[in-house]
């Protein structure tokens, strides 16, 4: 299953209401990704740099790009803008890591 791994930053001092939204995640939003072949997905912080790491499962690359324009996804686009640096079209700012090693 293909794996997915970027990074993203929050605006200093949203560390605590980030994590707060997280552990409040819609049930609509959990299921859409569990709905676009999600199986793992997990959000990391290094708090000195104000950094997430996530990395998740998926199914496949097709069914993972349609979730991106989903109502749902959008409305979470919305809601987490003004803790995180965002696009113009409210997407995080991200960047995806390469692997270099796996065991």
């Amino acid at each position: 299953m293909p794996k997915k791994v970027f990074c993203m930053r929050l605006y200093s001092e949203k560390q605590k209401e980030y994590k707060r939204r997280h552990d409040k995640l819609w049930p609509e939003m959990r299921t859409a990704l569990q709905e676009h072949g999600v199986s793992e997905y997990s959000i990391y912080l290094d708090p000195t740099t104000n950094v997430l790491f996530g990395y998740l499962v998926i199914e496949d690359e097709t069914l993972w790009s349609k979730m991106a324009k989903t109502p749902i996804n959008q409305k979470w686009w919305q809601y987490m803008k003004d803790v995180m640096e965002t696009n113009p079209d409210s997407s995080p700012v991200s960047w995806e890591l390469l692997p270099v090693f796996e065991l």
